[in-house]
C-alpha cells in the first residue's frame, strides 16, 4: 500500500481527524494534537525568540542607560523595537497555537493518519508496513516526538510536512508526531501495531533531555531502531 495524500480541504470529517471512515477491519488505537507549549518551544523555538528580542530591546535601551538618562529617555529608545517584538511573539504564539489546533494524528491497526494544515487541510496516510523505523525524543511532561522514517521512494515533500516532520532532514524527510502528550506509552501502541504488520521488531532508545526523568517501556512494547541526533 503506498503513501496516500489526501490533498484537498475537509469540509466535513466523516470520523474526527479523517477524510473517510475506516473500513471494518480497521480500529482507532490512539488520536492526538500537539501540545501547544511544548510545540512552542520544541518546533517554534520559542524560549530562544523571547531571548533574542530582550537582547535587542537591551541593546536599544542600553545607551540610555549608561548615560543615567531618565525612564522617559529608555522608553524613547524602545519605542519601536518593544512593541515590534510583542507583535512577532504574540504572531509565533499564534501560530503555534493554530497549528495544535488543527493537527490531529491518529493510529489506528494498520497506517499512521496525520491530517494537517491551517489554511488547507492535507491528509497524509503512511502505512505501518511503509515504516521502516522509528525514533522517540521524551521532551518535558511526558511529551514528546516519535518521528517515522519510511521504505521505498515515496516521499513527502519537507514543507508540506512543517512542523510534523523531523528538522534538517530535508532530502529525505521523516514524518514526525510532534510534541505529543504520553509519547511512551503512544511509542509503545505504535510498536505492537507496527509489529502485528510486520511480523518483526525494530529498536530505538528514548532520547531524553538532561534532568528530565521518564518510564522506560515495558521490553514487550517497544523496541526501536536509529536514534535521534
Amino acid at each position: 500500500m503506498p503513501i496516500e495524500n489526501r490533498g484537498h480541504e475537509h469540509e466535513f470529517e466523516p470520523q474526527f481527524g479523517l477524510p473517510e471512515r475506516l473500513p471494518a477491519d480497521e480500529a482507532i488505537l490512539w488520536q492526538g494534537s500537539p501540545r501547544v507549549g511544548v510545540l512552542l518551544t520544541s518546533a517554534f523555538h520559542f524560549r530562544k525568540l523571547i531571548f533574542y528580542f530582550s537582547a535587542l530591546i537591551l541593546a536599544c535601551a542600553w545607551p540610555a542607560l549608561e548615560q543615567g538618562a531618565g525612564v522617559v529617555a529608555v522608553l524613547q529608545g524602545i519605542k519601536w523595537i518593544a512593541p515590534l517584538a510583542v507583535m512577532a511573539l504574540l504572531g509565533v504564539w499564534t501560530l503555534a497555537w493554530m497549528t495544535a489546533q488543527t493537527t490531529v494524528y491518529t493510529l489506528t491497526n494498520k497506517r499512521v493518519v496525520m491530517r494537517l494544515g491551517i489554511v488547507l487541510t492535507v491528509t497524509y496516510n503512511l502505512p505501518l508496513k511503509q515504516i521502516k523505523a522509528s525514533d522517540v525524543r521524551a521532551l518535558e511532561a511526558g511529551a514528546g516526538d516519535i518521528t517515522l522514517a519510511l521504505k521505498g521512494s515515496d516521499r513527502i515533500a519537507w514543507v508540506q510536512l512543517w512542523p510534523s516532520v523531523r528538522p534538517w532532514r530535508l532530502t529525505q524527510p521523516e514524518p514526525t508526531l510532534r510534541a505529543i502528550g504520553d509519547v511512551a506509552e503512544v511509542a509503545a501502541q505504535l510498536s505492537a501495531a507496527w509489529i502485528s504488520n510486520a511480523g518483526m521488531d525494530f529498536q530505538s532508545p528514548v532520547k531524553t533531555p538532561r534532568g528530565l526523568k521518564t518510564e522506560t517501556p515495558a521490553p514487550d512494547a517497544t523496541h526501536w531502531q536509529g536514534s535521534l541526533t
